[in-house]
């Protein structure tokens, strides 16, 4: 029987039970906190299942049997791609377990960003609603304008899809290929990054992190967009350079941010972005739903079998 061990929580007593019975299974929720334990069933192991943990030299040197790995994640920048090649170990993802719900925090952000929801929702539980709101208070209309997707993938035509059929807006795209599919769709223009960063008033980031879109978003991008759009960040935090956001927010070249992912996470409670009203921060939610992390979880599970029993798996990354 081949030896299959977690590398974080899988939401889904379904899978784990299925893992139990094909498997000699070990599982491990927070791996680090039983490190010793973890290493031992390491060195046995044929196929790992998990997600946030980083996985390099240092851990998968403990797991010279290693066949594949099946990231519960649609990210893969918590792997090292080069040594995973050159051992030989297959890597899988669930790129399109997390593609609807990812993209309904998107839209969520925006239109909270745009209405200024966190901020008023706050005023009331504050007590501080005590008469009718003010053009001081007033947030922007959705409807209409103009969105801008920085990656139009898997998530970034599903936010495309939402605003565009959902809200009318006009949606515009940068990326490195066209994608005719999506402009037939939604009618997206394909622009350069430059020329979408002026002329949108939503922005939504969606593009995977890389060396190459590592601080993609710095001063001089901020400084490129209309001072009253709106930054949404769904990709990876390190795509965005926290500190020239924050200066462009508080300068006042830019209207709104919504933001799901951080470069540091948890965001630390002295963030300069938590002291900011027009910011919306959530805890990484992009796929927290009950019925997206059960799909991964299932997905993963299927990808790391096909692979264990010599099989093409459906998503692999390597």
């Amino acid at each position: 029987m081949q030896r299959v061990v977690s590398f974080g929580p899988i939401s889904s007593a379904e899978v784990l039970a299925d893992l139990g019975r094909r498997y000699h299974f070990q599982r491990f929720d927070q791996p680090l906190a039983d490190r010793e334990r973890f290493l031992a069933a390491l060195a046995t192991a044929d196929g790992l299942i998990g997600s946030t943990l980083p996985l390099g030299a240092e851990l998968l040197d403990r797991a010279p049997a290693l066949k594949a790995i099946a990231s519960v994640s649609a990210g893969f920048d918590n792997y090292d791609l080069a040594y995973l090649r050159k051992r030989g170990i297959r890597l899988t993802n669930t790129p399109d377990a997390v593609t609807e719900a990812t993209a309904d925090t998107g839209f969520m952000l925006l239109m909270m960003a745009a209405r200024r929801a966190g901020e008023l929702a706050q005023m009331v539980r504050d007590g501080e609603w005590t008469h009718a709101i003010d053009a001081t208070r007033f947030g922007r209309d959705v409807h209409g304008k103009t969105l801008g997707i920085v990656g139009l993938g898997r998530i970034g035509a599903a936010v495309a899809r939402r605003g565009h059929f959902g809200f009318g807006m006009q949606v515009l795209y940068s990326g490195n290929s066209d994608k005719p599919e999506y402009e037939a769709q939604f009618a997206a223009r394909r622009v350069p990054l430059q020329q979408l960063l002026g002329e949108a008033h939503f922005v939504c980031v969606c593009v995977p992190l890389s060396p190459a879109t590592h601080h993609l978003f710095g001063r001089e991008q901020f400084a490129a967009m209309r001072a009253d759009a709106v930054f949404v960040n769904i990709a990876r935090g390190a795509v965005v350079d926290e500190a020239a956001l924050v200066q462009a927010l508080v300068e006042g070249q830019l209207g709104a941010a919504g933001l799901d992912v951080f470069e540091q996470e948890p965001l630390p409670a002295a963030s300069p972005l938590l002291a900011l009203p027009q910011v919306v921060a959530l805890p990484h939610i992009g796929s927290a739903t009950v019925e997206a992390r059960a799909l991964m979880a299932r997905t993963a599970a299927a990808e790391l079998a096909a692979v264990l029993e010599g099989r093409a798996p459906n998503h692999p990354v390597l």
